[in-house]
């Protein structure tokens, strides 16, 4: 049976285990929220290798296996380049496929993710940023998200275990939309959010089967199956390969509005919504704002209520939507905007500022000539604490009063 079809089959169509059978509210970890929204999406294969801090994803992704909760072809492979090919085929055979990795296992499934992504396979992939090795960290960090950037995947942040739930959920609709058509990364924070463990709300398989429903009534892809004359991976001739490219980034261009659609429906289905692209929080009269993401926006928010009682006019936006970067949404928030400072937890080699920093910047170059400050925090094993995030803001205010300022500020 092929993934739309198992997935968004009508409620009783398939033996529904009584653990799924009823919404419930549970604590658990991130890792914990991941598998769980996977299973409730029914893929029909996964595959994965285990790595600190995702390894967690994959345990209980397999006890849901052997337990019987999980119907799937569950592949146990040798590696995470491995782990690639086998959902990407999987993909592009009408299945629906999903894989979680993290730090090194991200670059270790490098040249595939490339394949997945031209191949136009609507896979969905958890990724636990990790500090990937160079000097070796086992520890938090964005830098192995930062790394794929340019694989033609789509590529989500999200902030808190609750989050990690609904946004996998939500990117099985948008990987598989047939105006889409492309794989999906959901990213977030290794030790952070991978081990947390908070009151999370799980939705029954009836209700997600409802909400992934839509797809069945879409245009099917086409499915690579034995004795068809559908070919993918051919190599790429004259207009052919450039008419696939443009395609392709047509494709990342749609999911800006998709997920605002998507997000819309998940909101009307189970209440909760996350402001789509980006979430901005108390930027109507801001002055000034920051810009971050990942577990360090609920520490940014504390801080900016409290400045706020102060009389700082601060204001935040939380960045969720990395690839394609949502350029124009992040003109609008910043227009008018004193100053503005960028909180990166990775950096940019060659332009000596984070990476976040720099796409902030770009999107913004053409509004004038408002300061904008890069702050690199949270590297490795380093906390991002209330204090680093006020002396942020105390230095934003001092660039949007006219004094002098550091344009990169690294914290210890």
């Amino acid at each position: 049976m092929c993934a739309v079809e198992k997935a968004t089959a009508p409620a009783g169509a398939l033996p529904v285990p009584g653990i799924v059978a009823q919404p419930q509210t549970r604590v658990i970890t991130g890792n914990g929220a991941a598998a769980w929204a996977a299973m409730l999406c029914r893929p029909d294969v996964v595959a994965a290798y285990p790595i600190t801090p995702q390894s967690e994803v994959i345990e209980q992704l397999a006890k849901f296996h052997a337990d019987g909760v999980l119907d799937c072809e569950y592949v146990t492979v040798e590696g995470e380049n491995s782990a690639q090919n086998v959902i990407c085929g999987a993909s592009m055979a009408g299945g629906r496929a999903f894989s979680a990795t993290s730090s090194y296992g991200l670059v270790y499934m490098y040249d595939a993710m490339f394949n997945t992504a031209g191949y136009r396979a609507p896979a969905v992939m958890i990724n636990v940023n990790r500090e990937p090795p160079g000097i070796h960290a086992v520890c938090s960090g964005q830098q192995d998200m930062i790394s794929v950037r340019d694989t033609g995947w789509v590529q989500l942040i999200v902030e808190n275990t609750q989050e990690i739930m609904d946004m996998t959920i939500m990117a099985f609709r948008l990987a598989e939309d047939h105006d889409i058509q492309l794989p999906v990364i959901v990213n977030y924070d290794g030790y952070y959010l991978s081990f947390l463990a908070e009151s999370v709300e799980i939705p029954s398989i009836t209700q997600v089967d409802d909400y992934l429903a839509p797809l069945k009534a879409q245009p099917p892809r086409p499915q690579l199956l034995p004795g068809s004359n559908l070919g993918c991976g051919s190599h790429g001739i004259g207009m052919g390969y450039v008419e696939l490219r443009k395609k392709h980034m047509a494709a990342m261009e749609r999911v800006k509005p998709k997920l605002e659609e998507v997000e819309a429906e998940f909101s009307a289905a189970f209440g909760r919504s996350y402001g789509g692209q980006i979430e901005e929080y108390r930027t109507e009269d801001a002055d000034i704002v920051l810009v971050t993401s990942g577990s360090a926006v609920g520490t940014a928010r504390t801080v900016v209520d409290a400045k706020r009682a102060e009389g700082v006019k601060v204001g935040l936006v939380k960045l969720r939507l990395y690839r394609p970067f949502p350029k124009e949404r992040i003109a609008e928030a910043l227009a008018g905007k004193k100053a503005v400072g960028v909180l990166d937890r990775s950096i940019c080699f060659g332009w000596d500022c984070g990476p976040l920093y720099m796409e902030t910047r770009a999107a913004t170059a053409g509004d004038g000539s408002a300061p904008m400050l890069s702050f690199i925090d949270g590297l490795a094993n380093m906390d991002i604490t209330q204090d680093h995030i006020a002396g942020m803001i105390d230095d934003i205010q001092a660039a949007a009063e006219g004094r002098a300022y550091q344009q990169v500020t690294w914290l210890p």
